[in-house]
């Protein structure tokens, strides 16, 4: 039997992201039509007029809960037995979308798939750039076994997403509920793959201080409370062994300066840098010498922030109560305090 997809995106504002988004899904080379679905979250802007003259069917929440409680709205409404979850501010490929369906179509068994940043935004500024190309890399070079699932281009069989649970609403920001998701599948032997092949341009630009603040709050504190809480700490992506070693590597350096000098922490860094010489290579080979140089300090600041982040997430989880994972309570979806419209 024929697949058949629907795209779901949860949008917050952000009209001129969204328009490109939309042309995009409306681009692309497919033989069936696609059902889109824009979900409204609590939007101060038009986005609601904007989705509906191009094309999609609109959902909207009259206050904002996050883009977790907005997919999950989306995908209750979905009438294609694949859900593709595309943030917003991403354009895919004219192929993305097909080549989503034909793994589907091939591999019975696959529950779901996702796919990567192709490194190329025109965003300006060199933070942004560093960014989407350290996300890009990391994908790359994941395992194609995945071990967990991303909802910026991801997508999975409706009926499994349902059977459990969706994605926890707790988060009510942009954090990490799609990594929350891919742990709970994982616990139940589904099946997920990243396709190096799938690939969407981001939009979106980063200020240094927005960054940091996101890979903290949003991403490192999140992350090392579900480690702990799922007892799950895979070596892929963002947490192989050499970026852990690189966390502690880097603190090494900055508590070996005052006992053995400059000269000693250098050699500690030394070995950070080594630890990371092929994301290097890869950034010099997509933009060249000069900006991957640039991105040598960056990068150590990043792993700096992972290793604060994750005692910050440490501290939380000991302090506050732990919260069990949404499949230990509940396989449905609630949706709250909605008031769709279309």
């Amino acid at each position: 039997m024929s697949n058949h997809v629907t795209v779901v995106i949860p949008a917050h504002n952000g009209l001129e992201h969204l328009r490109k988004c939309l042309a995009a899904v409306q681009s692309s080379v497919l033989q069936q039509p696609i059902e889109c679905i824009v979900v409204d979250d609590g939007s101060d802007q038009p986005v609601s007029a904007l989705a509906s003259e191009n094309g999609a069917t609109v959902l909207r929440s009259d206050e904002r809960h996050g883009p977790a409680h907005a997919r999950n709205l989306g995908a209750r409404a979905a009438q294609g037995d694949i859900l593709l979850f595309l943030d917003a501010d991403v354009c895919v490929h004219p192929d993305t979308i097909s080549k989503i369906l034909a793994r589907f179509e091939n591999d019975s068994r696959l529950d779901a798939v996702f796919g990567s940043y192709d490194g190329r935004t025109m965003a300006p500024g060199f933070i942004t750039r560093y960014k989407d190309l350290q996300h890009c890399f990391e994908h790359q070079h994941g395992r194609e076994e995945a071990s967990t699932f991303w909802s910026g281009c991801g997508a999975i069989r409706k009926r499994v997403f349902l059977e459990h649970g969706g994605f926890d609403e707790r988060y009510t920001r942009p954090a990490i509920e799609d990594i929350d998701l891919g742990v709970r599948l994982v616990r139940a032997n589904r099946r997920i793959q990243l396709d190096r092949d799938l690939q969407v341009t981001h939009l979106k630009t980063w200020t240094f201080w927005g960054l940091l603040k996101n890979d903290m709050m949003c991403r490192g504190i999140p992350w090392a409370e579900l480690i702990l809480r799922s007892r799950s700490l895979p070596n892929d992506l963002n947490l192989r062994l050499n970026q852990r070693l690189s966390v502690a590597l880097i603190f090494l350096c900055l508590a070996a300066i005052p006992v053995v000098g400059f000269a000693g922490g250098a050699a500690v860094a030394l070995g950070a840098f080594l630890l990371n010489a092929e994301f290097y290579r890869f950034a010099a080979e997509r933009r060249g010498a000069w900006f991957a140089a640039a991105t040598v300090p960056v990068h150590f600041l990043y792993h700096l922030n992972c290793g604060v982040s994750l005692m910050c997430g440490v501290a939380c989880y000991f302090v506050a109560k732990p919260q069990p994972l949404p499949c230990e309570t509940s396989a449905a979806i609630v949706v709250v305090s909605s008031s769709p419209s279309t």
